[in-house]
């Protein structure tokens, strides 16, 4: 074992080190890096450097002597025929950069406690013969619809997951909520906090001087209504807390349709699917090659109906753009 320096590949741009040493040496493990980097030993450019150092094309990485540093990275699960046509028929945008999905409500985005099956955990049916698999960057609930972006490589994961975190992505929603919310569009300004903690804590809207509470932003517009009794409202979250557009709708007295955490009855209508009526509908977008990629995702088939049976014109999808 001797020390060694590695450059930085151009694929590699904004990458954490951690993330770029989990990919270069994958049985590493956090706390031992940490040690790595906090004694010295790993450089960057000559440098003592961070975990959290983002890195550059041609910077140069020392790599100090790594115990077992041949031993070969985790097998990926094996993914079936049917998990490759499945995932596939979901694919809306690919290019040698991003795979973008249409993601069904229902299906989780990744695992947790009595989940086997999701997302992120199939991503290997679209690897496309690369030598990558695929990478989220972002999240969206398990019952909610729509656009899911995927990076094709390291390189791509981290300058779309500095996008998301520098907020240079739009983000816009469609829901189906319960009344009609007066002023007609506006911006919910409420912070959030967590009740509890695990898969079933709940996120409500918190009292300002609340030093726990999230700051959380949310631009909404009425597109259409029938009567007072459901609307069809536009959401634009410009911050990412967890649960921010159903715990906001509810607060604004408007409960989106079908939520089964939120709500309470005033979310559910007879005579329409109890299923969570939110859609990632549209996603602007800065292309990790440049320019700006336009998506657009068409609704699921319970908000198709919903939208039919209230007389809601959706329109067109576009088709996706990069300009």
């Amino acid at each position: 074992m001797s020390v060694v320096t590695l450059p930085v590949s151009e694929d590699e741009a904004e990458i954490r080190l951690d993330r770029w040493f989990r990919r270069h040496y994958p049985h590493l493990t956090q706390g031992a890096l940490q040690k790595l980097c906090r004694t010295g030993q790993v450089k960057v450019d000559g440098k003592k450097a961070e975990t959290s150092t983002r890195l550059q094309p041609g910077q140069m990485v020392r790599v100090p002597p790594i115990p077992n540093a041949a031993k070969p990275a985790p097998i990926a699960p094996v993914v079936d025929e049917r998990d490759i046509k499945e995932m596939e028929r979901l694919v809306i945008y690919k290019d040698d950069h991003v795979i973008v999905l249409n993601k069904p409500s229902g299906l989780p985005v990744q695992g947790g406690p009595g989940i086997t099956r999701h997302v992120d955990g199939l991503l290997d049916a679209l690897r496309y013969d690369s030598e990558h698999r695929p990478r989220l960057v972002h999240r969206i609930d398990r019952d909610t619809s729509g656009l899911l972006l995927l990076a094709r490589t390291p390189g791509v994961a981290a300058k779309l997951a500095a996008a998301f975190r520098t907020r240079d992505v739009k983000k816009t929603y469609w829901a189906v909520v319960s009344g009609r919310p007066s002023p007609a569009e506006g911006v919910i300004d409420l912070p959030l906090a967590r009740l509890g903690a695990g898969p079933g804590a709940l996120t409500v809207a918190a009292e300002r001087d609340d030093e726990d509470a999230a700051h959380a932003l949310t631009e909404y517009a009425v597109r259409d209504a029938a009567g007072r009794k459901l609307s069809w409202l536009e959401l634009s979250p410009l911050t990412g807390r967890t649960h921010q557009l159903r715990v906001h709708c509810e607060a604004l007295g408007s409960p989106i349709l079908g939520d089964p955490k939120y709500g309470g009855e005033a979310a559910h209508k007879d005579g329409f699917e109890d299923r969570l009526h939110l859609h990632a509908r549209a996603l602007v977008l800065p292309h990790p090659a440049g320019g700006t990629l336009r998506l657009e995702a068409e609704l699921p088939p319970h908000m198709r109906d919903t939208f039919r049976q209230l007389g809601f014109e959706a329109g067109q999808t576009r088709a996706a753009r990069r300009s």
